[in-house]
């Protein structure tokens, strides 16, 4: 079952190019896209979700019109990297007419809620930039349009690499975000979480181990060598 959503609202405010603060914030993005914290492109208020497993589906389209034409109850519009994007909460099998299918990303592991909240983020973050350690009412899902991520949870690391990679975690697990690499990751997230409760909280009852920060070390090792042996030839 769908229901409609409430208005979006997304209002203006300066945009920081300092260290990351925050991976959710109420701080709504302004047309300039340069590294910083992460700022909220959109916000709505869901109060069905559709049945079944649950998708991100991330399409992208030629402009906002036909983006807009094409969606469900449970689509927003984004213009953000010089592109039109079409985000949906859907099963699997949906398809958006006239755009293109980018990726999709799940199951997302929904908690029982009366309603939900999804929040869309956009980050620039330089590599070696962090988040601080948070941890989400909801799941939270990454998409990087280009760069390499990192995050470090109590279960492990997972990295993800080149444009497109995409990584999940389920409500309430305590995270650090990384860029990682040689090149700034541009991505998105959402965060859909119970419309009754904060979407972030920052904790400190976990320490993350190193294990991001090794991968940078590595990187860079990797980076570094080529330069190094063309110095010796």
């Amino acid at each position: 079952m769908r229901a409609g959503l409430v208005c979006l609202l997304v209002a203006t405010a300066e945009l920081s190019a300092s260290t990351a603060i925050g991976q959710a914030t109420t701080r709504a993005c302004t047309p300039v896209e340069e590294p910083g914290p992460a700022c909220l492109l959109a916000r709505q208020r869901v109060s069905h979700l559709p049945s079944g497993r649950l998708y991100w589906l991330i399409d992208r389209f030629s402009n906002a019109d036909r983006a807009r034409k094409a969606g469900l109850p449970t689509s927003t519009v984004i213009q953000a990297f010089k592109a039109t994007w079409l985000f949906t909460l859907s099963g699997a099998n949906w398809r958006a007419k006239g755009g293109e299918r980018v990726t999709q990303i799940g199951p997302l592991p929904i908690p029982l809620a009366p309603s939900y909240q999804a929040e869309y983020l956009r980050s620039i973050f330089a590599p070696g930039t962090t988040a601080p350690l948070h941890r989400h009412s909801g799941p939270e899902a990454f998409f990087a349009v280009d760069g390499d991520t990192c995050l470090e949870t109590p279960d492990g690391v997972q990295i993800g690499r080149g444009p497109g990679n995409s990584l999940l975690v389920k409500a309430g697990t305590p995270m650090l975000l990384m860029a990682i690499g040689k090149v700034p990751r541009r991505g998105f997230a959402l965060i859909l979480h119970d419309a009754g409760a904060p979407p972030t909280t920052l904790t400190q009852a976990w320490q993350p181990t190193g294990l991001c920060a090794r991968q940078l070390t590595a990187d860079q090792a990797r980076a570094t060598a080529p330069m190094i042996n063309a110095n010796k030839g």
